[in-house]
């Protein structure tokens, strides 16, 4: 059948129709999609696009913040930062020692050219590090800081003769000598961010986002103590110099230039003038223990520790850990390895976790760490759980014979050279210190009356006295003790458990611990927070975060149970609070413990409240290997409570005003 040439016309016009209405619609589709498109670009992605191209046409390098403040409780500082123009050197790849020798004389020539005697040209090459002993051959050396104007002029200006050589701007931390250092462990110290901080204390933090927040290689950052655990208000904010670059990215025009924001200040509870009788009444102990003759003499007395902490707030007014350092070391972030070994043994803050100041881990093994047994400053909280527990009332008795013996081969619990104190009740047990009342009246009873489970009374006891656990105050490193009455309740027996802990030999405790737990007694229960920080403000002076005292848990007794081991702690016979102008709660403790071949050594610990009437200060001493408590710790104690005295004053008024006070602290000892 032939085709019919009008219907092939009539079909040849509708694919025809069919084809353009498909163009036009195809067409309109397009441009609906370009619009669209056009619309988020304008509307949607418009402001990131113009963030992105101003990101394209310019180049942000980042600059350090200036740390903030530490400052005393009368606003003296501690830990201050400046800022300054330093020079750097960085070694040139290829270059050799004599090189670098070489632009150490030169360097040296501009310096006596300018008229600057603070530098000598083996300082240059000392800073240079050219065994790199410090820094690794990249890191850039800092040779000089607070540069001149005219230096700094000088060097930008003849950048081009000094090869390695660069202008930093920074800021540098510095820590006050009064004439000694200040409270160095809790205060810490500084290092930098990209020299070992970065992988080990910071590198649980997350990483902020922000250009002003994020850390800088080259930063000193807190590394320990306040420094760290406050680092997030010290630190500040980055500053920015933003620099317009071409396609090529090259550098077309001056910097708009952000300024860093200063980091806030913070304000500690710590009294300087306390601070620094207690650093001195410690270092002049230890000094006469290690060369006294007779029976105070204690060869082997190398440390001590002492904190001082508020009663009714919980603000720590003294915390030293000696010997100590100068932090001053640390300036730049980095020591060397001779350096570091000259002070590692006295970087850890003893009182609140274990130091041992022996080079070797045999000679470590002979002697205690800073943690110790309470011997028997334990005895009070003895009476007090003995007296809950109904064990016996204030008016029991006891005939204390010189010994008790427990268990199947009759082990004995004596005195200290076997004294008999003939019959006692429970306050007159406190102030005899009797080993075989506490062993017979207190543990051995509450073995009887609880068996096993008597462990657990006994543990959950102390450490309502925080005895055991976290003392609340945030330190980094801080440790909670090592509690030793589970492990004997297992290895041996709950009664002989139960009997040790009685005149503390089973827990050995921080002397941060042993503070808090004489300062809950002296306040009738009240276990308060230890508080390092009154308040942080901002550089114009505004508070920003204040600190209030916080009550951690509080414990019930009836009146009667306090006055009775008040009572005894008022009877402590203690020669160095003889003629003391005020009354006085102590306890003194002898804590034995057993070291490496057998050897029993002893530990002077002290604790002590005062006035006796209305505590306001709760101080603890803790010297290893110090021999007696009495005679090891207690001359210190006395020195820290007459200095609170007359800075702050026992009843509320200072007995020697600030000038009396400022010259005080220029005194090198006291008489021992």
């Amino acid at each position: 059948m032939e085709d019919d040439p009008q219907k092939r016309e009539i079909a040849n016009r509708r694919h025809f129709s069919f084809r353009l209405n498909l163009f036009f619609f195809a067409t309109f589709f397009l441009f609906s999609v370009l619009i669209v498109r056009l619309a988020i670009l304008q509307f949607v992605e418009g402001p990131t696009l113009k963030v992105d191209e101003k990101d394209r046409s310019s180049h942000s390098v980042p600059t350090p913040p200036i740390r903030g403040n530490i400052y005393d409780s009368s606003g003296q500082p501690i830990a201050y930062s400046t800022a300054t123009q330093s020079l750097y050197y960085t070694i040139q790849p290829g270059s050799d020692r004599e090189d670098s020798e070489a632009v150490a004389r030169q360097l040296m020539d501009v310096f006596t050219k300018l008229g600057d005697k603070s530098i000598t040209l083996q300082d240059i090459i000392d800073n240079m590090d050219l065994d790199y002993k410090k820094y690794s051959a990249g890191t850039p050396r800092r040779i000089k800081t607070g540069l001149s104007d005219r230096e700094v002029a000088y060097f930008l200006e003849n950048r081009d003769k000094f090869k390695g050589i660069d202008i930093i701007e920074e800021s540098v931390r510095h820590y006050t000598r009064d004439p000694e250092p200040i409270a160095v462990q809790l205060v810490g110290y500084l290092k930098k961010y990209g020299g070992g901080a970065d992988s080990t204390m910071y590198k649980d933090k997350p990483k902020p986002t922000d250009p002003q927040l994020q850390y800088l290689p080259t930063e000193d950052v807190g590394f320990d103590g306040l420094e760290y655990m406050y680092q997030d208000f010290l630190r500040g904010k980055n500053g920015l110099k933003t620099y317009p670059i071409n396609s090529l990215g090259q550098v077309v025009g001056a910097p708009a230039v952000t300024p860093p924001q200063r980091g806030d200040d913070i304000y500690l509870t710590i009294n300087r003038y306390v601070q620094l009788k207690t650093q001195e009444a410690i270092t002049d102990q230890l000094h006469h223990l290690q060369t006294t003759g007779g029976s105070d003499q204690a060869k082997n007395a190398k440390t001590g520790y002492a904190v001082a902490i508020e009663v009714k707030t919980g603000k720590v007014i003294a915390m030293a850990s000696m010997p100590d350092y100068d932090p001053n070391i640390w300036e730049g972030g980095r020591i060397t390895t001779d350096e570091y070994n000259k002070i590692q043994y006295s970087l850890p803050n003893g009182t609140i976790s274990p130091v041992n100041p022996y080079s070797t881990p045999k000679e470590q093994n002979k002697h205690p760490s800073s943690i110790v047994f309470l011997g028997s400053t334990q005895k009070p909280l003895s009476v007090l759980i003995g007296l809950n527990e109904k064990l016996f009332t204030t008016s029991s008795t006891w005939t204390d014979t010189g010994a008790f013996y427990y268990g199947k081969d009759h082990r004995r619990i004596g005195n200290a050279y076997g004294h008999a104190y003939g019959t006692l009740d429970p306050s007159m047990a406190i102030a005899k210190s009797s080993n075989p009342w506490m062993a017979k009246m207190v543990g051995d009873a509450l073995y009887r009356k609880d068996g096993d489970k008597g462990v657990d009374i006994w543990d959950h006891y102390v450490k309502q006295f925080g005895l055991g656990v976290s003392t609340g105050s945030g330190l980094p490193h801080e440790n909670n003790g090592i509690i030793g009455y589970f492990h004997e309740r297992q290895a041996a027996s709950a009664q002989s458990a139960l009997i040790f802990s009685a005149f503390g030999q089973m827990g050995r405790y921080t002397t941060l611990q042993l503070a808090q737990y004489v300062a809950t007694l002296a306040s009738e229960g009240k276990r308060m927070k230890p508080q390092f920080v009154s308040e942080v403000k901002d550089a114009n002076g505004n508070v920003v975060q204040s600190f209030k005292p916080v009550v951690l848990n509080t414990v019930n007794f009836p009146q009667s149970y306090w006055n009775e081991v008040f009572t005894g702690m008022s009877k402590v016979s203690v020669p160095a609070f003889n003629d003391a102008p005020y009354k006085v709660l102590r306890k003194t403790g002898t804590s034995e413990q057993q070291v490496s071949g057998g050897k029993i050594v002893d530990n002077a610990v002290f604790i002590a409240a005062a006035p006796a009437e209305n505590p306001v200060i709760a101080v603890a001493v803790v010297v290893p290997e110090g021999g007696f408590g009495a005679s090891g710790a207690g001359p210190i104690a006395r020195k820290i409570i007459d200095a609170y005295d007359e800075a702050v004053g026992l009843h509320g008024v200072p007995k020697n005003n600030e000038q009396q006070l400022t010259a005080g602290t220029d005194t090198s000892t006291a008489n021992n």
